[in-house]
């Protein structure tokens, strides 16, 4: 559990990067985002660059309760032994979970070194539809995204705070997804949509939020051409005057109170 003088319940978005140029060029930082909940602190998707940005914004990987990990691309997940190893001490102190899909932690592609899994005070298989639990957190995958052949999964946290992560928009999302949550995350990397990107455009977050309305919204995970071609604080101001919700273009180190 986080330390009191940060108990505060908030949302801290490490990098707002998002694909393999905007993040591997480092146009924003990567890293995820962080969760502070009454019950503890999530790491959400430890992208390239995690445990240095989270020493430069003064978090304590130690701090750490819980990672997620929505999918295994490198973009997500490069840090993760490196977030685990600093949360546990080394291994000394065996309090923190992992929920990632299956994929990260076996088979040839897994991102999890077998060494590390031994840290683990718990670990837990993302599936669509079902809901883990760790010390008071909750985590529900609430659907399996179509992103380039990579178990991926949209996530709602303590059933508030929704993450819309990578992939393409399909119709399904607005049936499976829960309506009205307090907060929504979308991984817009896209300004318009690409038939052989699978990732969302700055239509589907408007379709999304239009449909769902959520109390606020951010966008988040920019790439490359989307950050060079207009400015995603214009494009939420203007989703915002358009639908009547407050959509919000996140920014590294962007701090939100939840």
């Amino acid at each position: 559990m986080y330390n009191n003088l940060i108990r505060q319940e908030r949302l801290l978005f490490i990098g707002t990067g998002g694909g393999r140029h905007a993040v591997f060029r480092q146009s924003r930082r990567s890293g995820g985002f962080l969760l502070f909940f009454k019950e503890g602190l999530i790491h959400v998707d430890p992208g390239p660059g995690a445990f240095v940005y989270l020493k430069g914004l003064g978090i304590d990987a130690i701090d750490i309760d819980l990672v997620v990990l929505s999918h295994i691309h490198l973009d997500h997940s490069a840090d993760i032994n490196s977030i685990i190893e600093a949360a546990t001490d080394g291994g000394r102190i065996i309090k923190t979970a992992l929920f990632a899909p299956k994929s990260a932690f076996e088979g040839d592609n897994r991102v999890v070194l077998p060494f590390i899994r031994k840290r683990l005070a718990k670990e837990g298989y993302l599936s669509e539809g079902v809901s883990l639990s760790f010390n008071g957190l909750s985590v529900q995958a609430v659907m399996s995204h179509s992103h380039h052949g990579t178990e991926t999964y949209a996530l709602f946290f303590q059933n508030r705070v929704l993450y819309v992560s990578c992939g393409m928009f399909e119709e399904r999302m607005l049936e499976l997804y829960p309506k009205n949550p307090e907060v929504m995350l979308i991984n817009t990397t896209l300004l318009v949509k690409k038939p052989y990107i699978q990732h969302l455009c700055v239509d589907d977050a408007k379709i999304l939020i239009s449909s769902l309305k959520p109390k606020r919204a951010f966008l988040t995970h920019f790439g490359d051409e989307l950050l060079s071609l207009t400015n995603p604080d214009e494009i939420a101001s203007s989703l915002s005057d358009e639908l009547g919700i407050e959509v919000l273009a996140a920014r590294d180190s962007m701090e939100v109170l939840l």
